[in-house]
């Protein structure tokens, strides 16, 4: 029987938050859900990352997540903003160690590339791409990109841990090759 595995994925904002969660049976990923947190008309910021934190911790709760992955924040000129998303991004992990889900964090150009195989594809690619390998019907596709940026973020952790050299401990072929002599001709 097939090993199946839940993945959420955040694109952490304090603007709109988009979120994604796959179901992976097998090696075979299949969508469960997407959406945005919108935050734009609540009043300060602080309501702002109790929302964050109340919606992820929700989220959590209806679809019991084994792991998390969520897109680091990347340097900007805005240092204000900068530390805004970073708190964002903070809430939403807090939420996923309060519910024992653990997470990794990819780099931007990370996701992009194990999504498009192009690190600075467009958020369209990236959606395209998506829509492709998650055979996703055009009428589910959302208007608002950050939805399929926390989508690509859990993708992006399925190809990552899925990957012969993920999570090996000590890494590297050998480990592979020690730990799988049927595959190795």
């Amino acid at each position: 029987m097939a090993r199946e595995k839940i993945i959420f994925g955040i694109d952490p904002g304090t603007t709109v938050l988009g979120y994604g969660m796959i179901k992976v049976v097998g090696k075979t990923p299949e969508l469960l859900t997407m959406g945005v947190i919108h935050l734009h008309k609540l009043p300060d910021h602080g309501v702002k990352l109790q929302r964050i934190y109340e919606r992820c911790v929700q989220l959590i709760e209806e679809f019991h997540p084994d792991e998390m992955a969520i897109e680091a924040p990347f340097f900007g000129k805005n240092v204000q903003s900068m530390l805004k998303l970073g708190r964002a991004q903070g809430v939403a992990i807090a939420a996923s160690i309060s519910r024992q889900v653990p997470y990794c964090e990819y780099a931007p150009r990370k996701i992009k590339q194990s999504i498009t195989g192009n690190g600075n594809a467009s958020k369209e690619q990236v959606a395209s791409m998506l829509q492709s390998i998650l055979k996703i019907p055009q009428a589910d596709m959302p208007k608002e990109l950050d939805a399929t940026d926390g989508l690509a973020a859990a993708l992006c952790h399925h190809f990552q841990s899925s990957s012969p050299l993920a999570n090996t401990g000590k890494g590297g072929w050998a480990a592979f090759i020690k730990n799988n002599p049927g595959r190795v001709k």
